[in-house]
């Protein structure tokens, strides 16, 4: 590791000869394969953009010169560039670094926001602001043709295209997002990667294609680009040629580099899924994962593949994550009811909205966090219109190692305000079975099921019910009304065992669907001295405000005790870890709660 030891910032690098080059590439894919496969993160892109950083590195002069990384997911390479490789071995862990750009860790890191197609706005206003300035400024977006997928990026290529502003856009062609990237630019990409005239930089990427395939030229010319390439991405002098040749140039270009996901790994070059795109802890011989445990995923995954089977108007949407949000099975077993609109989640809940109104019953799974970007189509594409479309947010509340841009903790709040909108957050996989079957049962208006980034723990079962809400206890005398919303009912009734050494009896009830809040609370919360509702999302504008709504509407004068996260972008740790941090484990639900009745805390703390 001689050569990356020496590298403390950029301008080390521009100091290499370059016979050195080769040779640094190949300490930082063994760097990375062994730290990434201890902290868990994202590992096959980052294999594949090695050569690339390092000339931009190289060309560019960072910080002065912007680079900017869409989906900051694949910024490892750049980290280890500008001085943080001694803290790696940190990566994603609490108080370690980012598994993202972080503007807190180094003045060369400079969009922290890993949703995708987001580059080229930024780069186009950068740029502008610039412009106005009157500076010779270069701004570099590294932009992956999974992300050109996403409407946003297009909207700025429009922008971008049309200005004389030097815009450098490096499109890193590798065919996959998640998985292969698809629809119409997939193909002309994938179709100029076999064109005749590249066979030695094919032979290595593509070595099965055919010569025929369009030229980009036109396309990205058409727009207002120069356009270089392809290029072979694992080739450090001919992207030092195209970088230089673009800087030089003064105006808008896209440099189009053709790099191979996970290369120099064999395990990734060999998973035909995702090249290893996002791993936890795993092996590193194998790439295998040192643990397998059920999660919430799988749950969903194989319910709705037995939903499938029942109901052939059952569709399933992705945007680019067909297999890390559970559709997998589902795309296997049917893959004509299996639609995949790349990373685009604003189409993809229109889109949804149409195979509704065709008479179809769409299944939309996607990460929470990603949700957030097509509210406006859930709220006035489906909910205006009154749609049966069931949205499956996977990565719920909190996440852990990704950090504030994937918390999904903005959900319940934000949804809640969707006229005819229905919300479930099953408490285990026999609730999301159920619940699962119940929103696909519904036909008018839109539903949404909600669940963490976890490991399933045993069912819990309900010792009775008041119409649609489920009782999980019922003490002879009881004080306090707990409601938790979802996973945290095992933190509830855990919490309660905690108040009855205090003293306190405590109902504990799981409303299994929270929004709109099922009027039977009002009914039970009569004749408790406190209501303590408990979520893993935001408080202003969450579950517990609406309940305590509710009950005011209801003529109930308890007082409601709202327990949930604080607004604000948490940052990363472990899911359990960060919600003891904020006081949603057994300890601190007894805590608060005991706190709210004017007691000490007195019983132990609990984990989550």
């Amino acid at each position: 590791m001689a050569l990356l030891e020496s590298i403390t910032e950029p301008a080390d690098l521009r100091r290499l000869a370059a016979t050195q080059l080769p040779g640094l590439a190949d300490e930082i894919r063994t760097f990375l394969i062994r730290t990434v496969c201890s902290t868990g993160g994202h590992l096959g892109p980052n294999l594949g953009l090695v050569e690339l950083t390092i000339a931009l590195h190289r060309v560019f002069g960072s910080p002065f010169d912007r680079l900017v990384f869409d989906t900051g997911h694949q910024s490892y390479v750049h980290k280890l560039l500008t001085g943080r490789r001694a803290g790696f071995e940190t990566l994603r862990q609490e108080g370690g670094l980012s598994g993202y750009p972080s503007r807190a860790e180094s003045v060369h890191d400079l969009v922290e926001n890993s949703h995708a197609s987001t580059a080229l706005s930024y780069a186009d206003g950068l740029a502008k602001a610039y412009a106005l300035d009157g500076s010779d400024r270069r701004v570099v977006a590294v932009v992956g043709d999974g992300a050109l997928t996403g409407g946003l990026s297009w909207e700025a290529l429009n922008n971008l295209g049309a200005s004389d502003r030097p815009v450098v856009v490096v499109l890193n062609d590798n065919g996959r997002s998640y998985e292969p990237t698809v629809g119409g630019l997939a193909g002309q990409l994938a179709a100029l990667r076999r064109r005749a005239g590249y066979a030695e930089v094919l032979s290595l990427l593509d070595p099965d294609g055919s010569p025929d395939a369009p030229s980009l030229s036109e396309l990205f010319g058409g727009l207002g680009f120069a356009y270089r390439g392809p290029v072979d991405g694992h080739d450090i002098g001919a992207l030092e040629a195209e970088f230089v040749a673009a800087r030089r140039s003064g105006r808008p270009v896209v440099v189009h580099c053709l790099t191979r996901k996970g290369l120099g790994y064999a395990p990734a070059e060999g998973d035909a899924a995702d090249r290893l795109h996002s791993i936890g802890t795993v092996d590193p011989a194998t790439g295998a994962p040192r643990t397998k445990e059920r999660t919430w995923t799988h749950a969903f995954a194989d319910e709705l593949l037995s939903l499938g089977a029942d109901r052939p108007d059952v569709v399933a949407v992705s945007a680019a994550m067909v297999r890390p949000t559970g559709l997998g099975a589902f795309a296997d077993a049917y893959p004509e009811r299996t639609f995949d609109v790349g990373i685009a989640e604003q189409h993809a809940v229109t889109s949804a909205a149409g195979l509704a109104m065709g008479g179809k019953h769409p299944v939309v799974a996607i990460y929470a966090t990603f949700l957030n970007r097509a509210f406006d189509q859930v709220l006035m594409d489906v909910g205006l219109h009154g749609l049966p479309v069931t949205f499956v947010l996977d990565r719920a509340g909190i996440t852990g190692p990704d950090g504030p841009s994937h918390h999904g903790m903005w959900d319940l709040a934000a949804l809640g305000v969707v006229p005819g909108l229905r919300l479930a957050a099953p408490r285990d996989a026999g609730t999301l079975c159920a619940e699962l079957r119940e929103a696909v049962d519904v036909t008018d208006g839109p539903t949404v099921l909600r669940f963490p980034k976890a490991p399933l723990s045993a069912d819990i079962p309900a010792v009775g019910r008041v119409g649609a809400v489920d009782l999980l206890r019922v003490p002879e005398r009881s004080d306090v009304l707990l409601v938790p919303v979802g996973v945290l009912a095992g933190a509830a009734l855990a919490a309660a065992d905690q108040l009855a050494t205090a003293g306190y009896g405590c109902t504990v009830a799981d409303p299994r669907w929270v929004r709109p809040v099922p009027t039977e609370l009002a009914q039970l919360a009569a004749g408790h001295r406190l209501v303590v509702t408990v979520e893993d999302g935001v408080r202003e504008g969450g579950v517990g405000q609406a309940v305590a709504s509710s009950l005011a509407e209801a003529g109930v004068e308890v007082p409601v005790r709202v327990l949930g996260l604080p607004r604000g972008y948490l940052p990363h740790a472990k899911r359990g870890d960060l919600l003891a941090r904020y006081g949603l484990d057994a300890g601190g639900i007894a805590e608060a709660t005991l706190a709210a009745l004017g007691r000490t805390a007195t019983a132990p703390a609990a984990s989550a």
